[in-house]
């Protein structure tokens, strides 16, 4: 199974890509959906995140974490964020592996996508996958489909600043789809990503070898 990791800042279209690559025949995975399954109730996740920040955090009767709580203490300062992304990410890093391997047995698709919501914090998985797929708009088009959507202004800025630049996902990314026109433009490139690689046997390029963009 060929696997892939596709990402892009807020409005710029990777769930469009995400749901035509599915109409095409790939399975589909949520690195978001991942993150939040390892802190599940009683996990050795959980229970590592309640040591490092508090036990407090854990409702004793169902065992589940307080998101909202923990978010407030680990996010208060850059250094408690990092220290809780290295808690779990080893943790994330081995379900997606185990999903990954579900799915390939499952045999059920040629293609697996991965969406990854941030790039830049999981540069040591880009082992897992055989491509990264990255989707690129200008910041001003992002803004105005966003408010499309009903999304404040200052909200959207406020998670444009959170997220890497479209610089560095264009140095981190195999192939760019630029989703500057309609619907239809971005299903274009989207097809012909994957009538090209559909041609190759979708085969994992040499110079992906490492997790090293060609």
């Amino acid at each position: 199974m060929y696997k892939v990791f596709l990402a892009g800042g807020i409005a710029s279209g990777k769930s469009t890509v995400a749901r035509i690559l599915e109409e095409l025949g790939a399975s589909r995975i949520d690195l978001d959906q991942v993150s939040r399954s390892v802190l599940s109730p009683r996990s050795a996740c959980s229970a590592a995140v309640a040591k490092a920040f508090g036990e407090d955090l854990v409702n004793p009767a169902t065992g589940e974490i307080d998101r909202t709580l923990l978010a407030r203490r680990a996010f208060a300062t850059p250094e408690s964020g990092a220290h809780l992304e290295s808690i779990e990410l080893p943790f994330i890093s081995d379900e997606l592996a185990c999903t990954l391997a579900r799915e390939e047995s499952s045999g059920d698709a040629p293609v697996c996508v991965v969406e990854v919501p941030l790039l830049d914090r999981v540069e040591s998985m880009l082992s897992q996958v055989d491509e990264v797929l990255c989707v690129i708009a200008p910041l001003g088009l992002r803004r105005v489909r966003a408010q499309g959507r009903g999304m404040d202004v200052a909200d959207f800025n406020r998670r444009v600043a959170l997220q890497p630049s479209d610089e560095y996902l264009r140095s981190h990314a195999d192939v760019v789809f630029d989703n500057v026109g309609d619907e239809k433009d971005l299903a274009a490139q989207v097809r012909a990503w994957w009538d090209s690689r559909e041609r190759d046997g979708w085969v994992r390029s040499p110079a992906r070898e490492g997790g090293t963009p060609r």
